[in-house]
């Protein structure tokens, strides 16, 4: 299905914001919906088929969309640098909008359930923490909750491959601004007022169920990661995966999809 596009009344900027979107198995009317959050250089199209795969396994419908600045959805002005809010603002202001726009009402949002992965994984725990009503459950993969050393060395190593190697050309197959996706991100990132960035103190406003992922191998983030959200969230599950960089659904799909669906049924069992 081609991809549909929202506008949006900007929060943060004049004007409105365009976002890339697409609906998977609409047809289920019933069913509850898996929203997936994107990583921090990721758009629709570099989900691939992961998101379809786990829909119906699920037995979900499914949205996924490009946040501003990412895939087919309003570039980022080059002169602008996101804050160091700019997760919580994607969370709190940017996703209500867009399910504002497209008409999901309070029943569809309390049967909801958030997918995030890396920054999207963020986004899923702020929005959880935001509207802790509105929500059936969180999966938060390799999330990030407070900056570690092997995080900033890890984008200090992409900007590296991005100017001087491939990565700037393999993005620019998923982005229509490629330099608009990377540096809102990579910038954000190295900015030395985001070191003390951290969301643990808003994690114990989550109440719904809550599967946090971490691989061992991720070269972006440690088991701190997930350890500190079950040491604030004591209902929290936790999936270590063992042979598993920073992208489960990647790196590990069979592990990520079983983990998943059992913790899924698990919590409609309760």
């Amino acid at each position: 299905m081609d991809s549909e596009f929202a506008l949006l009344a900007a929060t943060a900027t004049r004007g409105l914001l365009s976002i890339e979107y697409r609906w998977l198995d609409a047809v289920r009317k019933d069913a509850p919906i898996a929203v997936f959050l994107h990583e921090g250089l990721g758009s629709i199209a570099m989900w691939r088929d992961w998101p379809q795969t786990l829909c119906d396994r699920l037995g979900m419908r499914g949205l996924v969309y490009s946040r501003p600045g990412y895939g087919r959805s309003t570039p980022r002005p080059h002169d602008v640098t996101w804050s160091t809010d700019f997760l919580a603002n994607q969370a709190r202001e940017v996703l209500p909008a867009l399910l504002d726009t497209l008409g999901l009402d309070a029943k569809e949002r309390a049967r909801m359930w958030l997918i995030g992965h890396s920054d999207g994984g963020s986004i899923a725990l702020l929005y959880g923490s935001a509207f802790p009503d509105e929500l059936a459950g969180v999966v938060a993969i390799a999330p990030h909750v407070f900056v570690e050393d092997i995080s900033v060395r890890g984008i200090e190593q992409a900007k590296v491959a991005y100017e001087r190697g491939d990565l700037r050309e393999k993005l620019g197959r998923f982005h229509a601004d490629v330099d608009s996706a990377f540096y809102g991100w990579n910038d954000i990132w190295l900015n030395p007022a985001f070191r003390s960035w951290r969301i643990v103190d808003e994690l114990s406003s989550i109440r719904c169920p809550l599967l946090a992922v971490q691989g061992h191998d991720d070269h972006y983030g440690t088991m701190a990661q997930i350890d500190t959200i079950a040491a604030q969230v004591p209902h929290a599950k936790l999936a270590k995966l063992a042979a598993c960089g920073h992208s489960p659904h990647r790196d590990s799909p069979a592990a990520l999809n079983a983990a998943i669906e059992d913790f899924v049924k698990g919590a409609n069992r309760a």
